[in-house]
């Protein structure tokens, strides 16, 4: 491993680790030291205040052990040491609890210290999976009340000596999302439930134009398109269209040319809370000759709606770049709702860029998109 400035700490206090807590903005876990342009792979976010044995460093990061058998890594500035902390010689679950609100169906999980989880989400049969970690069983009573609309059953496993794994199953096939963290001693599933009836004139529906301000993205060669610029004009059009067809809602991460720290957006986004999110992008290259539509998800329980955008943006007669998986990019990350990126085009493709000049294209790609997230809704039941 790379140069243990932790085990240096960790030996001037005659023990192998030190205890820290995590701290900042949206925290999250690496599975390791590899990192594209968009960052490491994460396991996900995690809650502020979570318990974490640091174990070793590198120059930009913590390790951290999780369990006898996982580790991972974390940003040096998420971390702060608690020179209080002590580590139990294990901690036990408690009893689980899973109720339905006014809006959402909660999962409660006692226990016995804010420790490290992972969450992720599984189709066919739909079901949000939780790995608890450095703990041991101790759940005899799991209640689940008749206010539950979303979720169908609730269960766990004892997966290894010290780590317990969580399995919430769905009703609906389509996921819609859910948020994860603390309260208290209690980990708590938020769990978004599927429309009544879902109507995208009933929705609230998420527009993110990409890049801004003194992020100005990628720039065309030729003409010195400005994706900043492009992707604004885009988003407004799609803003427009579904406006005309009177949707309930529409939330603008930014409506001109500002800068916005990209989780100062996912920390917005999980405020207004919207149905769903579509983020519009250009793409670009070193090949002039790639062009094309992609669309991108995390999640995989939210790539429908990206396929059936790419679907539709396809019958522009554009090239298909693909439907691209386990996406790194930040306002993809969220599980709080279903999600999906457009790279509308290449601004690095001559004749991708004429396109993304003129204002009828744009036009047809916010008509194109609203059909995509009308097929979306079609398919759910």
């Amino acid at each position: 491993m790379a140069t243990s400035i932790g085990l240096v700490q960790a030996q001037k206090m005659s023990t192998p680790y030190w205890l820290a807590k995590t701290t900042g903005k949206l925290p999250s876990l690496l599975y390791g030291l590899g990192e594209d342009r968009l960052g490491g792979t994460k396991l996900g976010y995690i809650d502020t205040n979570v318990l974490l044995k640091v174990i070793d460093s590198t120059k930009e990061l913590y390790a951290v052990q999780l369990s006898k058998y996982h580790s991972a890594y974390i940003e040096k500035a998420y971390l702060k040491p608690d020179p209080n902390a002590k580590l139990k010689p294990f901690y036990l679950t408690g009893s689980f609890l899973a109720k339905g609100d006014t809006l959402n169906d909660l999962v409660q999980i006692k226990m016995e210290e804010n420790l490290p989880y992972k969450s992720w989400m599984e189709i066919e049969p739909a079901r949000i999976m939780v790995d608890l970690y450095g703990v041991q069983t101790n759940t005899n009573w799991i209640t689940q009340l008749k206010t539950l609309k979303e979720v169908k059953n609730l269960y766990y496993n004892q997966i290894e000596d010290d780590v317990v794994r969580v399995t919430i199953e769905l009703k609906h096939q389509q996921h819609w999302g859910y948020s994860i963290g603390y309260k208290g001693k209690s980990l708590v599933l938020q769990i978004r439930r599927q429309p009544v009836l879902p109507d995208l004139k009933k929705m609230v529906i998420a527009i993110d134009a990409g890049h801004g301000g003194n992020n100005a993205g990628a720039e065309s060669s030729k003409y010195h398109v400005v994706e900043k610029e492009a992707t604004l004009l885009f988003a407004k059009a799609l803003e427009k269209n579904l406006k005309k067809l009177g949707v309930k809602k529409v939330i603008m991460t930014r409506n001109n040319d500002t800068s916005f720290d990209m989780k100062d957006r996912v920390l917005f986004l999980q405020q207004q809370n919207p149905d769903f999110l579509i983020s519009l992008h250009l793409n670009s290259s070193a090949n002039s000759a790639v062009q094309g539509v992609s669309t991108y998800y995390k999640h995989i329980g939210f790539r429908p709606l990206s396929q059936a955008l790419l679907k539709q943006m396809l019958t522009l007669k554009l090239e298909e770049f693909g439907n691209v998986g386990n996406f790194n990019f930040t306002l993809n990350a969220p599980t709080d709702f279903p999600n999906a990126l457009v790279e509308i085009a290449f601004l690095s493709n001559p004749e991708d860029e004429k396109k993304i000049m003129d204002p009828k294209f744009r036009l047809e790609v916010a008509k194109k998109l609203t059909l995509g997230i009308q097929d979306w809704l079609k398919t759910l039941h």
